[in-house]
């Protein structure tokens, strides 16, 4: 009897080939634009987009959101949203090229659908708080902070790696 075993059809870079060529762009994105990478500061000027056009009074009554309005100039106006949309399409263009683009939900067999997607839900939430608070993302902290040998960029990827390692360990069941 022949068994068909399920095989990974795709492949992916090697993590280190792809963090060694993300050490580099962000070398050179420092060198272009004289800051670091980052995605959060575009989800702000997004949100706060959104609220002036949605409640204008209320965007330009509020202290956190009057200090992006402009009326010479849009919140959007800014090289981190140009970024994030280079990524997104980027994504798009690599997924449609090796055949990865699909609805679907990669989760392990000890979990359904559902919980994983409100796992996901609420890291994506705590990460967005945690990026607020911070005052920045993971990549504008810890990435950008560490190619310029910044010691609060080390202390930052330390922290956010042993505190992954450290929740993973009780979360574990849910991905083994």
């Amino acid at each position: 009897m022949k068994k068909d075993k399920k095989t990974n059809s795709h492949v992916y870079w090697n993590p280190y080939y792809g963090g060694f060529l993300l050490g580099i762009i962000i070398i050179f994105t420092f060198y272009l634009t004289g800051r670091g990478l980052g995605a959060s500061g575009a989800m702000k000027s997004s949100v706060v987009t959104i609220v002036d056009k949605v409640a204008p009074t209320h965007a330009e009554s509020n202290a956190y959101y009057s200090k992006f309005i402009s009326k010479d100039d849009s919140p959007m106006n800014t090289w981190l949203v140009f970024e994030a949309l280079g990524v997104l399409i980027g994504a798009f263009i690599s997924g449609g090229l090796n055949g990865r683009i699909r609805w679907r939900v990669q989760h392990s067999p000890k979990i359904s659908s559902k919980r994983r997607l409100v796992f996901a839900l609420l890291g994506g939430i705590l990460f967005g708080l945690g990026a607020q608070i911070a005052r920045g993302c993971t990549s504008g902290a810890a990435l950008s902070g560490m190619a310029v040998l910044s010691s609060g960029g080390f202390l930052t990827m330390l922290a956010i790696f042993g505190s992954a390692y450290a929740t993973a360990y009780f979360f574990r069941k849910n991905w083994i």
